[in-house]
């Protein structure tokens, strides 16, 4: 097992969940897996089957990217917190699956914020 890899993972895992306020069970449950398991994976003990980083992904709204550690690294040339660099890129992936009228809403919304 890659150790660098499934450290990275899990600690992905982790901020994505608690970001949107679960508990490793409810995870576990969505995604068709033991609790005991699923901390294995938060704990980067264990890297899961492809299957069940796809659940992950679509779970936790983050890329397989930014799961495998393929984008990059927080922190290095970039002038925003870790968490947020996270957080952009999981907007961007729900704003993907969006029809132009929702996207278009979420862009209003986006600016106003921005004031």
């Amino acid at each position: 097992m890659n150790e660098q890899l499934a450290t990275h993972l899990g600690s992905i895992v982790r901020l994505a969940r608690e970001q949107m306020s679960l508990t490793q069970v409810q995870v576990a449950e969505r995604v068709g897996m033991n609790s005991v398991v699923y901390s294995r994976i938060e704990r980067g003990r264990m890297i899961p089957s492809v299957e069940t980083l796809r659940s992950l992904c679509i779970e936790l709204m983050v890329s397989p990217e930014d799961l495998m550690g393929l984008t990059e690294s927080p922190g290095s040339g970039s002038h925003t917190r870790p968490d947020n660099d996270v957080t952009l890129r999981r907007l961007l992936f729900l704003a993907r699956k969006l029809d132009a009228s929702k996207l278009d809403a979420l862009v209003r919304v986006a600016t106003e914020l921005a004031r």
